[in-house]
């Protein structure tokens, strides 16, 4: 069995109990609907509103939905997932209301129930038809809207479900908690890599995710590997150590407010001037947007994923690398978070030209690239697992396409959905980790 396919194994195991632990839901089905309208009604705002007026029904979103083009199927149009909030908006907000209520339906409980698979399984929220929409609609981030209202009506996936319940009773993520963070740093400084815990001073906070602490203990070691090459004066922080937080993506508002106030008081309390995001896509918009919104202020530190702050730790000279490409091509899968949302594109291509390798990028590439499909909490959803397939199938015959040896990208969620997708056609091709990369072809001094 090959790394890969064993970390496929792991990870199934580690996510096959989940649904289990799912909490049932409370209230009768007119209350849990009323809970949800209730976050229709106090998230929705006057952006929204004119987003939800604007639509013109085009269809551009379709085109941009790797879901839709994967089946062609009109349900998995992006707006058609927006249907039970335009409708609630329409009938009690809408400057027509009065129309509207005559004319159209109330939102019904069944109705939500029906848009579950719509809004969880068929949307990693990865914002390619935000970009293609020629009205500049932001449709993702109303999709979390109906995410957090699905939620709230006790209609989350039993998987994410399962997930978040573990993180709010137990404090880890797929059995990722303080005892097996000590276990690896133990382990680490065992090998001679040192990972220095609750500094008193320290510029830099830097996190890991439970993927790394439980799949990829090589992508935890690189990580420390990396700061330490860098000269940085790092820490990482027992009490707040994990970037993975499935709330983000499960719609759990209160417990993603309560893992970012954590997160924020441990910068705060070591004076971290900066907070690096590990490989971990969903992460990183989370704490460097969703983290300000909820703190109410400007956030004391500076945001940047690891790939972000490779790129510019070569560019100001501090970070060397080998070039050790020895002619070996590669293509790049930029993470839709990272990179569409955030803007971090350059940085992690500085990294590979630095390490002298070729790049062949896909047909579709930066702001325009195709999710791999696992995001947004897809990947843990059982049911979603013939979509998500499908949906891969677009990425994969790009990479194909270009002709390249491998694949690197700089996303755990999007690693670990390349090799299910892999695994699940039987694929070769190999995937491989950016910060792995550069921790292996690290200049020494």
């Amino acid at each position: 069995m090959s790394n890969q396919e064993a970390s496929v194994s792991k990870f199934q195991a580690l996510v096959a109990g989940l649904a289990a632990r799912a909490p049932e839901p409370t209230g009768s089905e007119p209350e849990r609907l009323e809970r949800a309208k209730h976050v229709f009604r106090k998230r929705l705002n006057a952006g929204m509103a004119l987003n939800l007026e604007c639509c013109l029904h085009c269809g551009m979103c379709a085109e941009a939905c790797h879901f839709y083009e994967s089946t062609q199927d009109p349900k998995y149009t992006p707006v058609h997932k927006l249907e039970p909030l335009r409708r609630f908006y329409r009938r009690e907000l809408g400057p027509m209301r009065w129309l509207h209520r005559i004319f159209s339906r109330d939102v019904s409980f069944q109705r939500l129930e029906q848009w579950q698979e719509l809004v969880f399984d068929s949307c990693t929220e990865c914002g390619r038809c935000d970009l293609i929409c020629p009205m500049g609609i932001e449709i993702s981030p109303m999709i979390g809207v109906m995410r957090e209202a699905l939620t709230e009506a006790g209609l989350m996936p039993s998987e994410l479900a399962g997930a978040s319940a573990e993180q709010i009773a137990d404090g880890q993520v797929l059995g990722a908690g303080a005892q097996e963070f000590d276990a690896m740093v133990g382990a680490l400084r065992g090998q001679g890599i040192d990972v220095p815990v609750d500094k008193d001073q320290a510029q830099v906070m830097v996190l890991t995710t439970a993927l790394e602490i439980r799949l990829w203990p090589e992508a935890f070691a690189a990580l420390a590997k990396v700061m330490h090459a860098s000269g940085a004066n790092w820490s990482m922080r027992r009490a707040a150590f994990d970037a993975s937080g499935f709330e983000y993506t499960s719609g759990n508002a209160q417990a993603r407010r309560a893992m970012t106030q954590k997160i924020i008081d441990e910068a705060a309390a070591c004076g971290a001037k900066t907070l690096i995001v590990p490989e971990c896509g969903h992460a990183y918009p989370a704490l460097r947007w969703k983290a300000a919104d909820e703190y109410g202020e400007p956030l004391p530190f500076e945001v940047l994923a690891i790939s972000e702050f490779i790129g510019r730790e070569i560019d100001a000279g501090r970070l060397k690398l080998n070039k050790s490409g020895n002619g070996s091509s590669m293509t790049y899968h930029d993470p839709c978070k990272v990179g569409r949302l955030g803007g971090v594109f350059d940085e992690p291509r500085t990294a590979l030209a630095a390490m002298g390798v070729e790049l062949k990028e896909m047909k579709s590439h930066g702001k325009t690239q195709y999710c791999c499909g696992g995001g947004g909490g897809v990947m843990l959803i059982d049911r979603a697992a013939p979509l998500r397939k499908r949906a891969f199938g677009i990425k994969m015959r790009q990479v194909e396409d270009t002709g390249a040896d491998a694949v690197v990208t700089s996303c755990e969620s999007c690693r670990m959905n390349f090799a299910i997708g892999a695994e699940g056609a039987n694929w070769q091709t190999p995937v491989k980790s950016l910060v792995q990369m550069v921790a292996d072809n690290l200049k020494q001094a």
